[in-house]
């Protein structure tokens, strides 16, 4: 396989520790909801960000991980101010752009660039691609040395196109190339953050590879920080220096990518990643690795669970978890930077034979499959290790893999 086929690491997974570039505190979002008639007035609200923390330092790359629905593309457009906070804080550089108006953006606007997730939809199908890549540099009043036109052809080639690829239009152009047109956008006004929503998300695998090798080069190269929103954990592991997972509108666990992806706290992040399909290339090679299946679709953001948003789907969930909302903090065991927000947190390990079925129509499924159930609670209840959900289990991956 080629090297343009093969997702290349980052040098370093540690935190950074210069100046932070964006810091984010209590960030909150939350959509009225009108009902009502004749007169409309507001009912409830949707959560879709209830909470956040987070900081990005100059230069990294920050992954933003969890399930549909959970809030991480509306944080990614709070990031770069496309939607007006409800509450919190956004610093950049010093500087706090929570509610700043246009002019007081204006400046700030050409340093934080989006990439965003559909890479047709994103672009003016009426335009030329030397049009939609020269309009940032056109509104901000940027002309470089050589003109904009220049500049765009340098920029198509940095991004792997052809530079007489200047006066086409978008739809001449397959999804992967849509999406370097888009790369190349964000990298017209040479920013200092880019936050990337799925950007690799309606790719195939191959394209994905080199859209991420893609990015990788260019923050080598000039050094921007990223805010890497994804589904796919694999992306986020290849690409990201620090992840933060998200929850139904909040941060519960965040850390360097080696605490996340091996030293998993939090139950949550625990599932995820028990929920990633690794190929076994033979049998010295495969490790037994523990299984989670959850149960259910996340909550509903208009009326979130009360305590930790996960208790509902935990399968250590107690008393406390309903009354008290963990805090985000560093718990013992963890390494400086891993915070996690959880009363009771799981070892740290991703290595193991427990299995957990929180499914009681699977777990049904799953002693038929045996020797039957023999009491309501096997039926209903959560499965924890036991041969008989280790032996079903091999037989029911794939439905095991839509849970």
């Amino acid at each position: 396989m080629s090297d343009e086929l093969t997702l290349t690491r980052p040098e370093s997974a540690t935190p950074r520790t210069g100046e932070p570039l964006m810091e984010v505190k209590g960030l909150t979002k939350h959509f009225p909801i009108k009902g009502g008639f004749p007169i409309r007035r507001t009912v409830g609200a949707v959560q879709a960000v209830d909470g956040v923390d987070l900081t990005v330092y100059e230069g990294e790359s920050f992954g933003l991980v969890g399930e549909s629905g959970c809030g991480k593309s509306t944080t990614g457009r709070l990031l770069t101010r496309l939607l007006e906070p409800t509450g919190g804080t956004i610093t950049y550089r010093g500087q706090d752009i929570t509610h700043a108006k246009r002019k007081q953006m204006a400046p700030i606007r050409s340093e934080i660039q989006m990439i965003f997730q559909d890479p047709y939809s994103s672009l003016n199908p009426r335009q030329t691609v030397g049009t939609i890549i020269s309009g940032p540099m056109e509104i901000n009043g940027i002309n470089p040395p050589g003109g904009r036109e220049k500049r765009v052809r340098e920029l198509l080639e940095i991004v792997g196109l052809n530079p007489e690829h200047y006066n086409r239009f978008p739809h001449e152009f397959s999804g992967g190339q849509r999406q370097r047109i888009g790369v190349a956008r964000a990298l017209a006004l040479q920013p200092k953050l880019i936050v990337a929503d799925e950007p690799v998300s309606a790719l195939d695998v191959s394209i994905q590879a080199q859209v991420v090798n893609l990015l990788q080069d260019v923050q080598r190269e000039m050094g921007i920080a990223f805010v890497f929103i994804a589904h796919d954990l694999a992306v986020v592991r290849h690409f990201s220096q620090r992840v933060a997972v998200m929850y139904l509108g909040k941060i519960v666990e965040v850390g360097d990518r080696e605490s996340i992806y091996t030293r998993p706290r939090h139950p949550y992040t625990h599932a995820l990643l028990s929920a990633v399909p690794e190929a076994a290339l033979g049998d010295d090679e495969e490790v037994q690795r523990e299984r989670i299946r959850l149960a259910g679709d996340v909550p509903s953001p208009i009326a979130p669970p009360s305590g930790c948003r996960f208790r509902t789907r935990c399968w250590k969930a107690q008393e406390k978890c309903a009354l008290e909302e963990p805090p985000l903090v560093q718990i013992d065991g963890n390494s400086p930077g891993h915070l996690t927000a959880c009363h009771f947190p799981e070892e740290g390990s991703i290595i193991g034979d427990k299995e957990i079925v929180l499914d009681p129509g699977l777990a049904a499924m799953e002693s038929d499959g045996a020797d039957g159930p023999t009491t309501a609670e096997e039926t209903t209840g959560p499965v924890v290790g036991g041969p008989t959900a280790k032996d079903a289990s091999k037989d029911t991956s794939k439905d095991a893999s839509k849970s």
